[in-house]
């Protein structure tokens, strides 16, 4: 007990670590707003059909697949604090060029190609800062403090989180779609200023062990590869981003498509619904942050991860199952009407959210422990390919889905698929993991 107690008090006097953590909360409060309004922006303002909204998804996150490799490389040859910098600046910037386009009213002139540009150039520099950033922290704490670490760093996301989609809904109906992104803008800015201030010395080998860019992407794909664990958990993870993806890229049609095909609410009203959802959900990842470690703690890290994933995957099935939110309310709540429709998607999304943050903190813990620093970036860069490769195939795959088969149908396979993932874990040796094991070597 006095142990975990002076690593506890250790960590959170660690200055870098609070500064890397209000960084992330300051950026995770304001991407709710772009997570909500660039979809609606292209939904409402634009009139996008399911298969423009999947062109959208898959614009930000088709970098992953084209640059995730290289881009490890580069990280594990460079200051990983500057990356970081410079990316949230550069993000900023590009999409402070949304709100600015509607205040000239020439957003409907420049149409879906110029979101699809924005999003794509975002998603670029999203490649760099999000390797980086699992990359650096092995750096700024201790081994044992891994889990620690992640467990605090998810608590700031799933913090902003619970307020932020409503406080974006709310924003987003009053300011409309395009002009609340200018939120988002600023919290990047306000990001860079604190990753800024981190006063670390990062050790950079002057002399690169391998003398090319594909002998170094070929080390980082030999180390994932090489391990039935990795191997198995990018397989779990990249199956559960696929399906997921796919949800997501028609959740806001569905929402606004007349019941029985769709959810019945009303263009207004669909930023202020999400982001309801999407709070209460995010209540949920709250206490998964703070059950995640004593799970790993009580039934073994292993048996934490494969339950999670199997759990967090059955917690869409309300979606599927429900029908029209605004159809016989039980009450309201500040004017807004709440059924049993909305109240078991708003539980399913509860439970997901718990099941979500226990399988991350602890995969993430579990990767970052067992592979040598030296290889943080190549590895985190191999296993982002792999598990967010497959985000924007799940976009288009969904969009394509929504408009040949019709969303509710599209929306029960995506729900289906993603139930599955579990299936990965559960034929690997990470099933049966008591504790984090040593490093590779």
């Amino acid at each position: 007990m006095e142990t975990a107690a002076v690593q506890k008090e250790t960590l959170w006097r660690n200055s870098n670590f609070l500064k890397l953590w209000t960084s992330e909360t300051i950026s995770q409060f304001g991407g709710q707003f772009t997570g909500l309004a660039l979809g609606l922006t292209a939904i409402i303002i634009l009139n996008a059909n399911p298969v423009e909204k999947g062109i959208l998804d898959f614009a930000g996150s088709v970098p992953w697949l084209i640059f995730g490799l290289v881009a490890g490389v580069w990280i594990d040859r460079h200051r990983k604090q500057r990356i970081m910098v410079i990316s949230n600046i550069l993000r900023g910037s590009i999409l402070a060029l949304i709100p600015i386009g509607a205040v000239l009213g020439v957003i409907t002139k420049l149409g879906l190609p110029f979101l699809y540009a924005i999003s794509f150039c975002v998603g670029f520099l999203q490649v760099f800062f999000d390797i980086t950033y699992q990359s650096f922290l092995p750096s700024l704490v201790r081994r044992d403090q891994l889990v620690e670490g992640n467990r605090n760093l998810q608590a700031s996301a799933s913090t902003a989180q619970v307020a932020g989609p409503t406080i974006a809904g709310i924003v987003i109906s009053i300011l409309t779609a395009p002009i609340a992104i200018a939120v988002d803008a600023c919290s990047f800015f306000a990001s860079a200023f604190a990753l800024g201030r981190i006063a670390h010395e990062e050790a950079i080998n002057s002399e690169i062990e391998k003398p090319s860019v594909l002998a170094d992407i070929r080390e980082g794909l030999h180390v994932v590869f090489s391990d039935r664990r990795l191997r198995m958990i990018a397989g779990c993870t990249g199956t559960s981003n696929f399906f997921s993806t796919a949800l997501g890229t028609l959740f806001l049609l569905y929402l606004i498509q007349p019941s029985p095909a769709g959810l019945g609410v009303s263009e207004n009203l669909a930023g202020v619904t999400a982001g309801i959802i999407f709070s209460v959900a995010s209540i949920g990842a709250l206490v998964g942050v703070g059950i995640s470690s004593r799970v790993a703690k009580s039934i073994g890290v292993g048996p934490a991860i494969l339950g999670s994933i199997l759990i967090g995957g059955l917690g869409a099935v309300p979606y599927y199952t429900s029908g029209s939110l605004t159809a016989s309310p039980l009450f309201t709540l500040g004017g807004f009407a709440v059924n049993w429709s909305m109240l078991s998607i708003m539980a399913g999304q509860f439970v997901s959210f718990i099941a979500t943050v226990v399988y991350n903190v602890n995969q993430v813990s579990l990767r970052q422990a067992i592979v040598p620093l030296r290889l943080q970036g190549r590895m985190n860069a191999t296993m982002r390919f792999l598990v967010w490769g497959t985000i924007p195939l799940g976009a288009l795959t969904g969009g394509l889905l929504g408009e040949f088969l019709g969303l509710r149908t599209a929306m029960g396979i995506a729900i289906l698929g993603g139930s599955l993932a579990f299936l990965w874990v559960l034929l690997s040796p990470v099933r049966s993991l008591k504790r984090i094991p040593e490093p590779l070597e």
